[in-house]
């Protein structure tokens, strides 16, 4: 089976994920359709089910193909938010949440998926609502997954400045020894010694899982697009710069000194840890629910290939047209290409 980059397929994500080989795909970015909450005007899609319990088994079909196309080595970062009862033939009693991932989640972590982060998506200019008898809903969350226990994961590549200015010493932490359960944590990173008197690690603290990040406005007929930064982080984290086209290894930063070599001189293809020499190619990062194509759009920014598959062919069609709007015309990166 062939596996195309860089296109559009339209159609139903399980069939058209059934076309593509397996463990082929670096990762996963996608927000499917939510339980209840638009009708995108085309047959067979998802989100409209008489009850939220059939939206989880819907979905529960996608990801068992998501699971295979994916590589080993490969993560799943999943948008998702909840929707109200308005009748107990929904899911749950009126007014009531209808707790649709968490469903989800309990069903994906059934099916040996492993439910690595919850990250809540805070949203400084959420939309204002009338109700009166709860509290605003103001974020949403994005779920990191995976199929193992070793994958990829480049946090250098995603790590912000440090808040502290102040070269910081070693510190003491108290001994938790007995009283500790058994899944508590030691905390005694906290006493190592801070490289050179910095904050933390020299190349930045970890982003962690809460992202304030606003909402944008999408002019054109798609009324579900996510902010392209809610993208940027799974990709550089979880989608390799470059991967060895013998085996599948993807190049991973080694601390700070392959850092500096990769920023200086760009060796990425020797900085690959298979020992093949052969040629790379950009990671994959797959969308079996492309809309208006962000992932595409931030993957095209970030020298990464893509792959998005749409059941609306307006849509597609839209996704292909932002995105090649987009690209430099001056520098074309490669041709967009609709599979039918």
């Amino acid at each position: 089976m062939n596996l195309p980059r860089n296109s559009v397929l339209t159609g139903d994500a399980v069939a058209r994920m059934r076309e593509l080989p397996s463990a082929s795909v670096d990762c996963v970015i996608t927000s499917p359709p939510y339980y209840g909450l638009r009708d995108y005007g085309v047959a067979g899609q998802l989100g409209l089910e008489l009850n939220v319990r059939e939206w989880v088994g819907n979905l529960k079909r996608v990801f068992t193909e998501v699971a295979r196309v994916l590589k080993p080595s490969g993560s799943l970062w999943l948008n998702l938010a909840d929707s109200y009862s308005r009748d107990l033939r929904f899911g749950a009693p009126p007014k009531g949440q209808l707790l649709g991932p968490e469903r989800l989640l309990l069903v994906l972590s059934g099916d040996n998926w492993i439910v690595r982060n919850k990250i809540v998506w805070a949203k400084p200019n959420a939309m204002p609502t009338s109700v009166a008898d709860r509290l605003n809903t103001t974020h949403e969350c994005i779920y990191f997954l995976t199929r193992s226990r070793q994958y990829y994961f480049d946090l250098d590549a995603v790590r912000e400045p440090h808040r502290s200015r102040h070269r910081v010493g070693n510190r003491t932490t108290p001994d938790l020894s007995k009283v500790l359960g058994p899944l508590g944590a030691t905390r005694d990173g906290l006493s190592r010694p801070r490289p050179h008197g910095l904050p933390g690690h020299p190349l930045g603290k970890n982003p962690g899982d809460v992202w304030t990040i606003p909402t944008h406005g999408f002019r054109d007929a798609h009324f579900a697009t996510f902010p392209e930064e809610l993208v940027r982080r799974p990709l550089l984290a979880a989608c390799p710069e470059a991967v060895c086209t013998r085996c599948g290894v993807g190049f991973r930063r080694n601390g700070v000194q392959d850092f500096e070599r990769w920023r200086t001189v760009r060796e990425i293809g020797r900085l690959i840890p298979c020992g093949c020499e052969a040629p790379t190619r950009p990671g994959l990062v797959l969308d079996p629910f492309f809309g208006a194509g962000t992932v595409g759009l931030v993957a095209e920014r970030f020298g990464r290939d893509w792959l998005g598959i749409e059941l609306n062919p307006a849509y597609a069609t839209m996704a292909n047209e932002r995105i090649a709007k987009a690209r430099a015309p001056a520098q074309p990166r490669r041709p967009l290409r609709q599979a039918a």
